[in-house]
């Protein structure tokens, strides 16, 4: 059990690496934003990345995501792909890339797999091998090992071990690993923001080379800049893929109290994905997550978020997955099932016509 440092309060639904309570960053942000940043200076220390994004007036600027570091000599970006030597800006490149990969058979544990093709069989026969789930086909899965972001409660924390390690993947490498039962690439992380013109690229020579079904999927903070985003949603959009935004938290503060930035570009990219969806009515262009944090993300934050993809377009499939107590905030308990269905409740409510609770194998009693 932990102890707010502002008010006090002592609970098993504080964590005690941030150190301040949801009530405390809803009504002493100024305060309890300080508390949190110090939390997120510790964390990324421990892995050698930029404490803080970057902001020398006299660095070089990268453009690729909403940090827009300004990186300054030596120095290198939040996502730690990218450094400023003599005055240019070297790393990460569209034909390298620091990534693993893995074929994974249909239909898979997915954020989407409950309404996209390769689970359902949605926009069969056009973007699907089957009228059902695609059994017998396989998801390239795609990770990347790097973030944009520094979720305190990341369920994939393991990648900050591989960010800063001297090696690179070929483009080519990972094409050459999409084969004839491959149906669908999924790019996720850490996340692929980062690392999109890699991803784009690979995403182009894959589907240059396939005649059939090979859609194009990510899962994404959000955060790219907006002239990669409409490349992404093209792709997405004439292979049958999907672009799934997690979205973290609505009010800003409880989003930079959690992942050390702003959600400002997730909202306006999510907000421009949506005005495309009526271009191909299945499987669904764009789908939507929040992660149940015990604690932290809350009956009215769910409210928030539903409500305003709801104004977007009722039709945004959201999951609601359970948590899982991982990286700085494993003191926390399990999504309980009360909370799920509450939070289930009110994004119906708000409007969202499609609402599913995930990972309900992990949610516990109460």
């Amino acid at each position: 059990m932990a102890r707010c440092s502002l008010c006090g309060a002592a609970s098993s639904l504080i964590s005690g690496e941030l150190r301040v309570c949801l009530q405390c960053i809803r009504s002493r942000p100024a305060e309890a934003l300080e508390m949190a940043m110090m939390a997120h200076r510790r964390c990324r220390a421990a892995y050698g990345l930029p404490e803080e994004i970057p902001q020398d007036p006299e660095g070089v600027r990268c453009s690729i995501c909403a940090n827009e570091c300004r990186i300054p000599p030596g120095g290198m970006g939040y996502c730690g792909l990218r450094m400023n030597v003599d005055g240019e800006l070297v790393g990460i490149t569209p034909t390298q890339g620091k990534l693993s990969w893995y074929h994974d058979p249909l239909p898979t544990n997915c954020v989407g797999d409950w309404v996209c093709a390769g689970g359902t069989g949605a926009g069969y026969p056009k973007y699907a091998h089957s009228n059902g789930p695609e059994i017998g086909y396989m998801n390239l899965a795609v990770f990347f090992h790097a973030c944009t972001f520094n979720c305190l409660y990341c369920q994939n924390w393991q990648f900050r071990y591989e960010t800063l390690r001297p090696w690179t993947t070929d483009v080519q490498e990972l094409v050459e690993s999409v084969d004839e039962r491959t149906s669908c690439i999924c790019y996720f992380g850490g996340d692929p923001a980062p690392q999109l013109p890699f991803a784009l690229r690979a995403s182009r020579i894959a589907l240059d080379s396939r005649s059939d079904i090979l859609r194009i999927c990510w899962e994404t903070n959000g955060s790219m800049s907006h002239h990669l985003l409409e490349e992404m949603l093209e792709l997405s959009l004439i292979s049958g893929g999907c672009i799934k935004f997690d979205l973290k938290a609505m009010d800003e503060n409880l989003h930079r109290a959690l992942t050390g930035v702003s959600n400002r570009r997730t909202l306006e990219n999510i907000s421009a994905a949506a005005e495309m969806m009526d271009k191909r009515e299945e499987p669904p262009l764009v789908i939507a997550s929040t992660l149940l944090v015990p604690g932290y993300i809350d009956e009215d934050e769910v409210r928030g978020i539903a409500e305003f993809l709801a104004s977007l377009n009722p039709r945004i499939p959201y999951t609601l997955p359970a948590f899982h107590p991982q990286f700085h905030m494993r003191d926390l308990p399990f999504t309980p099932r009360s909370l799920a269905m509450r939070c289930l409740d009110v994004a119906r409510r708000a409007g969202l016509e499609r609402v599913h609770v995930g990972n309900i194998h992990i949610l516990t009693p109460g």
